[in-house]
Order: structure tokens, then sequence, then C-alpha cells
């Protein structure tokens, strides 16, 4: 597992890491995004994940070593240059796992990236702002289920 250096041994996910994954996006939502609207169940969001998310895009898992026993630190979705997904356990946060699994979508995608995050959300934007991403889009919520005013981000290396 990880080493003194890293925080976390990445990996690529399997269709059992359906549940956990499930769990940890809830998780982490809630704990970093409590005005988020919830807008389907946790049983719509395991579906999602499970046929959608999953066989759909790259999934990178972030696992870390407790005591011997092996606990999923968080995740990555990365569909071609877009970052769909990038989601740590709340109670890992702050210890690499977020740069870690950023990274790797990095290396996947070394010509650039882009993502959305919720304009509310000042620790996503500060991690993305920090890592080299650029705002370059404000949009007013329409294009999202939750209907939550967000960012458009883009990173392009050498910028």
């Amino acid at each position: 597992m990880p080493s003194d250096s890293r925080p976390a041994v990445l990996r690529d996910a399997r269709a059992d890491d359906a549940e956990p994954l499930t769990r940890l996006f809830l998780a982490s939502r809630a704990a970093a995004m409590p005005y988020l609207a919830r807008v389907h169940s946790d049983e719509a969001t395991l579906a999602w994940l499970t046929h959608v998310v999953l066989p759909g895009t790259d999934v990178r898992v972030a696992e870390t070593r407790e005591g011997g026993n092996v606990r999923i630190a968080g995740f990555l979705s990365l569909a071609g240059s877009e970052l769909e997904h990038l989601y740590i356990d709340p109670g890992l946060r702050r210890r690499g796992i977020g740069s870690l699994l950023l990274a790797a979508a990095k290396e996947a995608s070394p010509a650039g990236l882009s993502l959305y995050t919720f304009q509310r959300n000042s620790g996503a934007r500060s991690f993305y702002e920090r890592h080299g991403f650029t705002a370059v889009a404000f949009d007013d919520g329409s294009r999202n289920e939750e209907q939550e005013p967000d960012v458009r981000y883009r990173w392009a290396p050498g910028e």
C-alpha cells in the first residue's frame, strides 16, 4: 500500500467498487456542500455509478491502509479530457489524496483538462486553482440537475 512518500495507492476501479464509491460520493458531497440539493435517492445514485460512471468513464480509486485494513480514500472519473468527478472521503481530506488523484488525471490527459464545480464550493475552487486550473466560464445553474451556479475550469500544461 502507500509508502511513506505517498498518501495513497491508485488503482483502476472495479465493478464491485460501486457501493463503496457511492457511499464516499454521498458523504463527500454532504460534508463539502451541505447546501446542495439532493436530487436523487441513494439507490438511484448507486445505479448511476454502477451503470453509467464505472463502465462509461476511466475511474481511478485511491486506497489507504490503516491498521492493516485497506480503505477507499477517494476516486476520480475522467471522460477523455473532462474531469467528471473527484471526491475524497471527508475524514481523509487535506492529506494529499486529492493532489495524487489530480496528478493521475493530468497524466492521463497531458494536453489539458476541463471540469465544472459549483461556484459556492470554495474548497474545490481553491484546490483546482492551486493546481493550475483557470476559471473560464460561469453558469447560472441551468445546465446541472441541482440548479446550482457553477464554474468551468481549464488546465493546460505550461499555462
